[in-house]
């Protein structure tokens, strides 16, 4: 009886370590690199309320003022780069992490297109007004947080 009770319990410490085994296979551990993560968030968060396109700020620019190239970096960077990194940086889930890398880089493509729409040259022959502080600044905290999503998605082995 003893035996028996003795291999039950053995099975079911081995089910509870595979059980932990295969948490941990689907989470990263983040480390110093969550609080770079979180401060890249908190100033794409604070970029939203600086100038991006001439006195429009950032969420004036997400709302749909400022043309269709700031726009879309102003979604895809506070998609990807507040809200995603915000879920991925509490779930500590891995595939969220390949989420945030891939779509810091889509939205740092973005800000990249964003920068130059303003700099170069309308169909009228006006030259750009130029990009605001807000939107320099977001598309390099975008770059970080793509650089230390990255790191961390490829991280785990």
């Amino acid at each position: 009886m003893t035996e028996s009770k003795g291999n039950g319990e053995l099975a079911e410490l081995a089910a509870e370590i595979d059980e932990v085994g295969q948490q941990a296979s689907r989470t990263v551990e983040l480390g110093r690199r969550g609080f770079t993560i979180a401060v890249c968030t908190f100033v794409l968060l604070i970029c939203l309320i600086l100038p991006w396109v001439g006195d429009h700020a950032g969420w004036r620019v997400l709302a749909g003022e400022g043309g269709g190239i700031p726009q879309l970096f102003a979604a895809t960077s506070t998609a990807i780069g507040i809200l995603a990194s915000a879920v991925a940086l509490v779930t500590r889930r891995w595939w969220l992490a390949w989420v945030c890398a891939a779509g810091g880089w889509f939205a740092s493509v973005d800000g990249l297109l964003a920068i130059w729409s303003q700099q170069s040259s309308h169909a009228s022959g006006a030259a750009g007004g130029g990009p605001g502080i807000g939107l320099i600044i977001a598309w390099i905290a975008t770059i970080c947080l793509a650089v230390q999503w990255m790191r961390t998605a490829f991280s785990r082995t």
